[in-house]
């Protein structure tokens, strides 16, 4: 059979498909509405919305890091560990959900601070979870220079009995020399932490609480190393900046392990292999600022941003009916559905919900119509040079293409930027804006399409309830 002699489908068969296709996308956008409407009102939903601590109320806590002292090259692995021994840390004392987020505030500086960002939802008073988090040890080792040790315990020792200025002046000369060599070792090797007790003939150190550290491997070998270089020197174990044992190293250590010894009791010694064992910091933080959002506040912006979005919904919708008429509808239509998927993608990928995210979702909706207007202008025109409704629209959709591909390619690019560069609050904006727009063009060339074509073909003519049903404007002509 020659294939130019296959005949097409009957005008009967394309109404009943273009027709069953618009009822399944219906069903199918209604079905995701009632789950949308379940997840929302039910008190154990598996996909509730998540929102953010400025909807549901919480603490918002910024700790600078000092990583002046760290190769650039491992600072972003170092924050990457800091970032997992805050959560587990967090976690212990049974905040709900919380999140903990690294955040670089400058990508231009020559030395860019790195911030950690910790958001406790439904935690309005941060007291404790301050206190746990401050609580966290930070593990270094040091060898001692005992030279300069000795000069400075001297000069120490000087002016505690003379006041005179020229030992004022050593002092200050001799006090620039750290008698603390920093060697690389630090909590980030730790592997874990157990609380031992000595052994011995019944002495004074017999059952002495101890902690005995496992370094990671490659702690292990950076110990060894250390221990193998030094013999006979002292190597200090400090924890949040004091000494807490000094040993003396006979010989080489390999295996790994080390013991922190000290005046140590079995609650403190227990206390301390305990913060070792949830995460001794790989860098020195501080509590830059702390921000609480009460719940009766949260719920009062969120019921806001619901209002808001409600009238711009209705706005928009109103507009594009009283200037399109029945292709207003239409629009209408496919913009509540654009509206319903949004939710449901906000519940099932989950994305955070906050008040800048409201904002660019209500935003969103003018985008989300603006690919409309383009088709629906570009359609009137074929209507109106006599070409039917179908293949006017099938035109419009097609010439109206790269004016929405170009546009919404600038609103995603914006968003990227936004998201890549911006802080928290920024993010949650542009998330949701840069979804929003990629599910505005879908809306607009499925949904809107499809619905577009299910309506019955007819032709522009002068005067008459069909000619204003597919024209536009305020004219009633």
């Amino acid at each position: 059979m020659d294939k130019n002699s296959v005949q097409p489908t009957s005008p009967k068969v394309d109404a009943f498909l273009r027709l069953f296709r618009a009822l399944a996308i219906l069903v199918a956008v209604s079905g995701l509405a009632f789950l949308v409407y379940q997840n929302a009102t039910s008190s154990d939903a598996k996909h509730p919305f998540k929102l953010g601590l400025d909807l549901a109320g919480g603490s918002h806590l910024v700790y600078e890091a000092d990583v002046s002292t760290i190769n650039p090259i491992e600072v972003p692995a170092l924050m990457e560990v800091l970032r997992t021994v805050i959560e587990s840390r967090i976690n212990i004392f049974g905040v709900s959900e919380p999140i903990v987020q690294v955040e670089k505030s400058s990508f231009v500086s020559s030395e860019p601070h790195q911030r950690l960002v910790v958001e406790l939802p439904g935690v309005t008073d941060v007291g404790e979870a301050v206190a746990e988090i401050g609580r966290t040890p930070l593990l270094e080792f040091k060898l001692i220079d005992e030279s300069a040790l000795a000069n400075i315990q001297a000069i120490d020792m000087i002016n505690s009995s003379i006041a005179s200025g020229s030992v004022n002046i050593i002092s200050q000369v001799e006090a620039n020399k750290d008698p603390y060599i920093v060697t690389g070792l630090t909590g980030r090797y730790l592997k874990s932490a157990t609380l031992e007790f000595t052994s011995g003939g019944g002495g004074s150190l017999a059952n002495e609480p101890i902690v005995s550290i496992q370094f990671t491997d490659e702690g292990g070998q950076l110990f060894q190393k250390i221990t193998s270089e030094n013999i006979g020197a002292r190597l200090a174990i400090f924890l949040d900046g004091e000494i807490v044992s000094s040993p003396r190293i006979n010989e080489a250590i390999s295996g790994g392990q080390a013991i922190i010894s000290g005046n140590f009791n079995p609650e403190t010694a227990k206390e301390l292999a305990q913060n070792l064992n949830f995460g001794a910091l790989p860098v020195p933080i501080t509590l830059a600022s702390t921000q609480t959002v009460g719940a009766s506040l949260g719920f009062d912006v969120l019921q806001k941003g619901m209002v808001a979005g409600v009238v711009g919904l209705l706005t928009v919708i109103g507009f594009m009916i009283l200037w399109y008429r029945l292709l207003g509808i239409v629009a209408g239509l496919a913009l509540i559905m654009y509206v319903v998927i949004m939710l449901g993608l906000f519940q099932f990928i989950p994305v955070t919900l906050t008040a800048a995210g409201l904002a660019g979702f209500i935003l969103s909706l003018g985008i989300a119509v603006d690919a409309n207007v383009l088709v629906f202008e570009r359609m009137k025109e074929e209507y109106r040079n006599g070409k039917g409704s179908h293949e006017a629209a099938k035109i419009g959709f097609a010439r109206a293409w790269f004016a929405i591909r170009d546009g919404n390619a600038t609103s995603i690019l914006s968003a990227i930027i936004l998201f890549w560069f911006g802080t928290s609050m920024v993010k949650g904006f542009a998330l949701v804006f840069g979804i929003g727009t990629l599910v505005s063009m879908f809306t607009a060339l499925t949904l809107t399409r499809t619905l577009l074509m299910t309506l019955p073909d007819t032709k522009c003519v002068t005067g008459g309830l069909k000619s204003w049903l597919f024209g536009s404007g305020l004219s009633i002509k």
